[in-house]
């Protein structure tokens, strides 16, 4: 059946069956539906969660050579200076308010890929108080991050082991 538009009080109508009518709004839903359903993507599958891998730490072996002077370089993150220090072996250098003991420099052999590490222990020196420790461990060259000296003010980390070879 076709609808035929009537004039009832200056308003357009729709005259017609209500039955069609109905039809014809479930079709047009029907096919909004349908679209709306195809465009959709299904979902990506999850990925499987693995355990995260290990940081390729640098190992340095009995055969790398030792060093008696460590470059080191601080920054004062307040003030943007950059030092560079050398510290001998077994004697303390400061960088601000921090006091550094180089305990021990490894170097690997030339004709293996290149590594410098460094033992360090580092305290912040405070006035009328006694010294706190800061850092004890191996930084390595290559890896600043890998063993991260953690303080609001200063960040240091080591360069390069020079001098005399010692045994």
């Amino acid at each position: 059946m076709t609808a035929r538009w009537t004039a009832g009080g200056g308003k357009g109508r729709i005259a017609g069956n209500k039955e069609t009518m109905m039809r014809r709004v479930l079709v047009v839903a029907a096919l909004v539906t349908a679209v709306a359903a195809q465009a959709q993507t299904p979902p990506a599958p999850m990925p499987v969660p693995t355990a995260p891998a290990a940081p390729a730490q640098p190992q340095m072996s009995g055969a790398d050579l030792s060093f008696d002077t460590a470059v080191l370089q601080g920054l004062d993150k307040v003030t943007a200076r950059v030092v560079t220090v050398e510290a001998p072996v077994g004697a303390p250098v400061h960088v601000g308010a921090l006091e550094i003991i180089v305990r021990a420099c490894k170097k690997r052999r030339p004709e293996d890929q290149p590594e410098s590490a460094a033992f360090l222990d580092i305290w912040e020196l405070h006035k009328d108080q006694p010294a706190s420790a800061l850092f004890r461990g191996w930084m390595f060259a290559s890896s600043p991050a890998l063993s991260a000296m953690e303080h609001p003010v200063y960040d240091i980390w080591v360069l390069d082991c020079r001098g005399k070879p010692v045994r």
